[in-house]
């Protein structure tokens, strides 16, 4: 009973400390995939923006007597705020007008602050002036 007993003693705190460093991993996981989908959704933001400047872009008709469409405002707008997007035109080429969307991909894992950025780009054909 002696050994038995001894045996128990010596093991005790074991199962604590093993518990501590299977949660430290599992937040760890937990953490990475988290970022993926903040990469995902800054992606898919990314892509909207474009889609919405260069809508707006292909829509200026300056013989249409309306007010013009700012672009770059519309490409922001469409973004989430707290993204802070870069819009920029990227050409107007022929019959179309292509914009691009630059967003900073935020971190949410302590430690590391740089996952890069992601860039969309968007072209959509002029829209032919009313005649």
């Amino acid at each position: 009973m002696r050994i038995r007993n001894r045996r128990r003693a010596d093991d005790r705190g074991q199962v604590a400390l093993e518990y501590i460093g299977f949660v430290a991993i599992l937040l760890l996981v937990g953490l990475a995939a988290i970022q993926l989908g903040v990469a995902a959704y800054a992606v898919n933001q990314a892509g909207t923006g474009a889609r919405a400047a260069a809508r707006a872009a292909s829509l200026d008709d300056p013989r249409a007597g309306e007010a013009r469409l700012d672009p770059v405002a519309a490409g922001t707008a469409a973004v989430s705020g707290w993204l802070s997007p870069k819009v920029s035109p990227a050409g107007s080429g022929g019959d179309g007008v292509t914009y691009t969307v630059t967003i900073k991909i935020p971190s949410v894992i302590p430690g590391i602050s740089d996952f890069g950025t992601a860039t969309r780009t968007s072209t959509m054909p002029k829209l032919q002036p009313h005649t």
